[in-house]
């Protein structure tokens, strides 16, 4: 069985870092591209950020370039997404999401989520003025 869960998510002030984990387990990480999603209340899900499979190039949203950094550890099958200098913005449910093959560097590149094959739950992190 295939589980991604994240975790680190909670309350911080403006200004303040957090680190989410994504767990994996079940799939090898390291032919998976990994992207992380956030929801916030009332709006669409956005793509934020991705780790590319084959060659680990990164991917950032405007909104969170400079400010968000991902990684992954292979050995560990986890990725990480650190968040700093965070906004109330920023708040949302965080999601990691995996995707195989051809397709999942491809969705890497324009953080699309439009054929992922696994999803964690997600982690709230709330970001106060």
């Amino acid at each position: 069985q295939v589980q991604l869960v994240e975790s680190g998510g909670g309350l911080v002030q403006a200004g303040g870092s957090l680190r989410l984990s994504c767990i994996v387990s079940g799939i090898t990480l390291n032919v998976y591209a990994i992207s992380w999603f956030r929801q916030a209340p009332g709006k669409e899900r956005e793509g934020v950020s991705c780790i590319c499979a084959s060659d680990a190039s990164t991917y950032y949203a405007n909104s969170v370039k400079g400010r968000f950094t991902i990684s992954r550890d292979n050995a560990k099958n986890t990725a990480y997404l650190n968040l700093s200098s965070l906004k109330p913005e920023d708040t949302a449910v965080y999601y990691c999401a995996a995707a195989g093959g051809p397709s999942g560097d491809a969705q890497c590149e324009v953080l699309g989520d439009y054929d992922m094959d696994y999803w964690g739950k997600g982690t709230l992190v709330t970001v106060s003025a």
